[in-house]
């Protein structure tokens, strides 16, 4: 039998073995080893808009999206019911040990939310996989996409939304270069700016001559953990002969204090221009003013806590808010911007075995423009997950 495969008999079967264990360990080959993770999850939600449903293609009938809740006349109230598996997800990693002692990592994930229809609900659901994380770590540094410096995925509640606090945290994934020395990490990374144009509509410009910039700093204890993160970015428009840009600043705390079992996790983000990097761009990074750009300033955060009811049964309360300082002369060209967002929701989880969860959670969300308009949304959700 060949080397290849003798090595691709071990890898089967130390495959079906790990599968079998619930362990993120595939295989060792060679001098690497591969492993293998993700999980398998089924959402159904009853969805109350209380100005009329989003179409069923919008991506806030998947998850909550704050900007994609509808505003305007109570009277057009409307319930739909949605069900789905595409926050499912799958990751495949390696490491190997170099001759010179160190190591290096990869990492790729891939789910189907967000991602383009390929099908249809009537008869395939087909949904093509998108790529969430794929980069190269070594010796502290880290290339490729994953979640901004300037996020703190840790504070992220435990939710049944694929979000959770979606209007009061920083939620971005990006392409990056990353550097982390003890609790201090810098990173340059993918610029993009979301503007403002005539009439309230939104242009997406890639312009920028550099790219963003983040430093963060962690402090961990045994009572929990604290972060601190800033952003520093351009936001640019560079169409006809239009050429703008303007400086933008950003800063985050945020962190999680445990409490015997329980924890409270929260953050509070403030800046100028931060647009796409918060709320999942329910504002924009600022409005074009004739040749100028005029940033927007924003503030959002969010609060939750975890109680554990016993070793199977725990739930997350949790309220989360943005707050957009929109400049008022400039509603003639803006329109009529959202100017907050809030949601609360709470939930009960059951975990039976390790690693498998049912559960059930309500979220109430509003959301209001400029003007006072406002809608909201009442969402009863259910999910199966079960992590491999």
């Amino acid at each position: 039998m060949t080397t290849k495969a003798i090595a691709l008999k071990t890898l089967t079967a130390t495959a079906v073995l790990c599968a079998l264990t619930a362990t993120a360990q595939a295989a060792t080959i060679g001098g690497t080893d591969v492993t293998y993770g993700g999980y398998v999850k089924l959402d159904a939600m009853r969805s109350d808009y209380s100005a009329g449903a989003p179409a069923g293609t919008s991506v806030g009938r998947d998850f909550y999206v704050p900007s994609t809740t509808p505003v305007g006349n109570d009277d057009n109230s409307d319930a739909v019911f949605d069900m789905h598996a595409r926050e499912s997800r799958f990751n495949f990693g390696t490491a190997t040990l170099l001759d010179n002692g160190k190591t290096v990592k990869t990492h790729i994930e891939l789910d189907f939310l967000a991602s383009a229809p390929g099908g249809n609900e009537r008869v395939s659901n087909s949904y093509s996989p998108r790529i969430r994380h794929a980069f190269i770590s070594y010796d502290g540094w880290l290339f490729g996409q994953t979640w901004s410096n300037f996020q703190n995925v840790g504070a992220l509640p435990e939710a049944l939304d694929f979000i959770g606090p979606a209007e009061g945290t920083v939620f971005v994934r990006q392409s990056q270069i990353k550097y982390t020395t003890g609790a201090w990490s810098f990173s340059l990374e993918n610029p993009e700016s979301t503007i403002t144009t005539a009439g309230g509509g939104m242009a997406v410009t890639d312009d920028a001559s550099l790219p963003d910039f983040t430093a963060r700093y962690t402090h961990k204890a045994d009572w929990g953990n604290f972060v601190v993160a800033a952003l520093a970015r351009q936001l640019t428009y560079k169409v006809g002969g239009v050429d703008a840009d303007e400086t933008s600043f950003g800063i985050s705390a945020s962190g999680m204090v445990k409490f015997g079992e329980d924890n409270l996790k929260f953050m509070l983000t403030q800046g100028k221009g931060l647009g796409r990097y918060v709320g999942v761009n329910v504002a924009h990074g600022a409005v074009l003013n004739g040749n100028d750009l005029d940033a927007i300033d924003s503030t959002s955060g969010f609060i939750a806590y975890q109680h554990k009811w016993n070793s199977k049964w725990r739930s997350t309360f949790l309220y989360s808010f943005f707050s957009a300082d929109n400049n008022t002369d400039l509603l003639s060209i803006s329109g009529d911007p959202t100017e907050s967002s809030q949601s609360y929701s709470a939930n009960i989880l059951y975990s039976p075995v390790k690693r498998l969860t049912f559960g059930a959670e309500f979220k109430h969300a509003e959301r209001e423009l400029e003007s006072g308009v406002d809608g909201d949304m009442d969402r009863l959700q259910f999910s199966v997950k079960y992590a491999f």
